[in-house]
């Protein structure tokens, strides 16, 4: 793709030059009597283009600018106003010009960041000139709203031009007659291709991978092997290995491209090739995949089906995907937000969110009830109602600061059973320590703010308890969810607040009935 000329004017630009919008002075201007005249609808259609522009640039910066301002490599604010313009003003063309220089990874960006409305507008204006790698770029969320708005017959005929794993990834989740109208656009090749990837479960190898791949038996010589790459009409764009599979078509060795290239051309491939390597079964999941890729430095792997054969290959930036989808997924579920994107409705992110916020109610009521266990306590010192949030907000921060190890130690297993016990006794001395570091502190403020070294010992022995307890909650809910089967990601969090509340509000509390009154 050709980048744009800096010594060319944007087409935007010029088309505004030529009109005249460049000059603040209407025609007639000077003259009283023209002045007061009827504008003409060339004056009009002006006006209304300038007020678009305008409108469009102040959309632009509310919309976007804030995004894309914090990265190095994606649009500038002149490119977004410009999208804007065209979009405002009707401009088609100007459009589909600006579109199609950006990148697709930061045209895929500009549609996740702006408003439904404005994308669908987008959408609309393009119709079949949107291109499907931009839409293989799109997070899920996203992706399934923009299909909803595209003619499946306009987006078929692009989808030749991506790999089998990119295909599938825009067709797994459409319905049935419109997956039919997109595989009937393939080659019988690709679509039988697809249709096996669609046939493996989700998530897994088998859907991450690409079937274009390049093979040859170990017999050949390197110099066979050139000639037949450079001979073949549908060699894969982008790949790194020959994959060497004997007569079963099951995997033997790897090649890289690099050792072929050095090579003289009599050597055979079974005197070069790498029989240490790793390779995946079709049902693996991608986490474990994207794990194996970041673990062992791989570039390329090759995927075999339950037979041991030869099915495809996973490249790195699929895998890296995968990763980064693995470690948002943890992310968003540790905070107890969903799948959701910038560009969501109000109504579809509030009841993502919903649920656990109604599990968080429900622990809270819980919190609550062990306080009205000693409400004559708090009446009859007002002061335990002002410093009991001390506590259990600093249980709270220390079960948080241990369980975002705790899981993301997890996620890269890193947390095993061999270590297992080593973080649990780290992360309760770490605790304590903290606890009683902080006693201290509390314990003075608890003298100086209300004159009572007997309420400042109160404190002092909660904070001690509380932050030893939030250490033991953080290490240990994550490891016991992913021992029952539960996503640590997703449930810990809601475990760790109540448990720290709970023990925090009790502990204070209790231990002020026993020494204060």
């Amino acid at each position: 793709m050709a980048d744009h000329d800096p010594t060319e004017p944007d087409p935007i630009e010029r088309s505004t030059i030529e009109n005249g919008e460049a000059s603040d002075t209407d025609a007639g201007a000077g003259n009283p009597e023209e002045a007061t005249a009827e504008p003409s609808p060339e004056e009009l259609a002006r006006k209304a283009a300038k007020k678009a522009r305008k409108k469009a640039k102040r959309r632009a910066r509310e919309h976007v600018a804030e995004a894309f301002a914090q990265k190095s490599f994606a649009l500038d604010q002149n490119q977004i106003e410009r999208v804007f313009i065209a979009l405002e003003t009707g401009d088609r063309e100007a459009l589909l010009k600006l579109t199609s220089a950006f990148h697709e990874a930061d045209f895929a960006d500009l549609l996740e960041q702006i408003s439904n409305e404005d994308r669908s507008r987008i959408i609309e204006m393009l119709g079949p000139d949107l291109q499907a790698i931009v839409l293989s770029e799109l997070k899920e969320s996203t992706r399934d709203e923009v299909l909803e708005q595209i003619d499946p017959e306009d987006l078929a005929s692009s989808l030749k031009d991506l790999d089998t794993d990119e295909v599938v990834y825009l067709v797994e989740d459409m319905e049935e007659e419109d997956q039919a109208v997109m595989l009937d656009n393939l080659e019988a090749g690709e679509r039988v291709a697809v249709e096996q990837a669609l046939a493996y479960p989700e998530y897994s190898a088998g859907r991450l991978m690409q079937r274009e791949m390049v093979w040859a038996p170990a017999f050949k010589t390197v110099g066979e092997m050139i000639d037949m790459m450079r001979a073949a009409e549908d060699l894969p764009d982008e790949f790194y290995e020959i994959i060497i599979v004997d007569a079963a078509m099951k995997p033997i060795g790897l090649v890289p491209l690099s050792r072929v290239m050095g090579t003289r051309r009599e050597v055979r491939l079974s005197q070069i090739m790498e029989d240490k390597y790793t390779q995946f079964t079709v049902d693996q999941k991608q986490e474990e995949v994207a794990y194996a890729f970041n673990q062992y430095h791989l570039i390329s792997a090759p995927v075999v089906d339950e037979n041991g054969r030869l099915v495809g290959r996973i490249n790195i930036d699929d895998a890296m995907q995968a990763l980064d989808e693995e470690a948002e997924e943890d992310l968003l579920r540790l905070g107890g937000v969903g799948d959701e994107s910038l560009g969501d409705a109000v109504a579809k992110i509030a009841w993502r969110r919903f649920p656990w916020l109604a599990v968080n109610l429900a622990t809270a009521i819980l919190a609550s009830l062990v306080i009205g266990l000693f409400d004559r306590a708090i009446e009859q010192v007002v002061a335990l109602a002002v410093l009991m949030p001390i506590v259990a907000s600093m249980g709270g921060n220390a079960g948080t600061q241990t369980l975002t190890v705790a899981v993301r130690a997890l996620a890269t297993k890193d947390l095993t059973a061999t270590n297992a016990m080593r973080i649990i006794t780290r992360e309760t001395l770490v605790g304590l320590a903290n606890g009683l570091a902080f006693a201290v502190v509390v314990a003075i403020i608890g003298m100086i703010w209300f004159g009572s070294p007997l309420l400042g010992l109160v404190l002092a022995v909660a904070m001690v308890v509380n932050m030893l307890v939030a250490g033991l909650a953080g290490i240990l809910i994550p490891i016991g969810l992913e021992k029952i089967g539960a996503d640590p990601a997703l449930a810990s969090a809601v475990f760790v607040t109540t448990v720290t509340d709970v023990v925090g509000f009790f502990v204070f509390l209790g231990t002020a009935v026993l020494i204060l009154l």
